[in-house]
């Protein structure tokens, strides 16, 4: 990680960056903001008492980086109007520099985390683009179970009331051991999506839908279930499929006929499918697949 210092009094800058150098940081000292513009680090350490200078440029060029500044004062001028552009905190000279690192280490765990956040938000957005849902978001309200034949048709559902409602969601897949520890230690603010109850015994989906009574949640289940919380269902004849779901002949070739009838004729599509036209026909009559003109 290279860590910018823009500081005018020389003898400091190269305290504080002997001491970072001594920490395993690259470090690279200038004594003015027109020089520091052309620089790329990943940290800024801005000292605001630079005579004659504006530092306003460098902040709004890199509010994207950990830009910490260095004050000898505090006030609107060189705190608050800074952090407004977008530095992400300040601390008072002199300072120890265990109290500096524990900023840079804080910050830069804060930016890494925001990346991972858009990361993840980004490849379930791709993961779920192709899934159409027939129920507007706005409408589902809490607690609710959500019987489906797809799992990921109610995944980009609650994904997107939550996104609508900007609401914290705590996933919990019954799969895992710890289950019943995750829905206790969840905020009481943040909405619960459970999945996977199928893998339960009767026993433990009895003292989970007692537990749940004191939560709001919403459940999937690709299975009946019966319970007393309001209950929708949400089904699709064009569901994708996961590697380890055994599909029927039946929803197979519904699936491959849905996804792909406007991307081969007819004849390719029977010969892929094994069958032949004539059944293709069929097939499309039965599940009323016709394509639309």
């Amino acid at each position: 990680m290279k860590i910018i210092i823009v500081e005018n009094e020389l003898y400091l800058a190269q305290s504080i960056a002997g001491k970072l150098v001594e920490n395993g940081f690259e470090t690279e000292i200038y004594s003015s903001i027109k020089e520091a513009m052309h620089s790329r680090g990943d940290v800024y350490l801005l000292s605001t008492n630079l005579p004659g200078q504006n530092t306003s440029p460098l902040i709004t060029k890199f509010k994207d980086k950990i830009i910490i500044l260095m004050v000898s004062y505090i006030n609107n001028d060189t705190v608050g109007e800074p952090l407004k552009l977008g530095a992400k905190d300040y601390i008072v000279k002199p300072f120890m520099i265990e109290e500096l690192l524990r900023k840079i280490e804080h910050y830069q765990e804060y930016q890494d985390l925001r990346k991972k956040t858009r990361l993840y938000h980004e490849y379930m957005e791709n993961l779920l683009q192709e899934i159409k849902v027939d129920y507007d978001p706005e409408k589902l309200t809490y607690p609710l179970v959500i019987q489906t034949n797809y799992q990921r048709l109610v995944d980009k559902l609650v994904f997107a009331f939550v996104h609508a409602r900007n609401k914290p969601l705590t996933f919990v897949p019954l799969g895992n051991k710890g289950w019943k520890e995750k829905i206790e230690n969840a905020s009481d603010k943040s909405l619960l999506y459970i999945t996977e109850i199928h893998l339960l015994k009767k026993v433990d989906r009895e003292k989970l839908l007692s537990l749940l009574k004191n939560y709001d949640f919403i459940l999937c289940t690709t299975s009946e279930l019966e319970t007393a919380f309001p209950t929708i269902t949400l089904s699709t004849d064009s569901k994708l499929y996961d590697q380890n779901e055994i599909l029927t002949i039946d929803d197979y070739v519904k699936f491959i006929v849905n996804s792909f009838q406007y991307k081969f004729p007819d004849t390719e599509l029977s010969k892929k499918l094994g069958i032949s036209r004539k059944s293709l026909w069929e097939k499309r009559k039965k599940y009323g697949l016709f394509k639309k003109k």
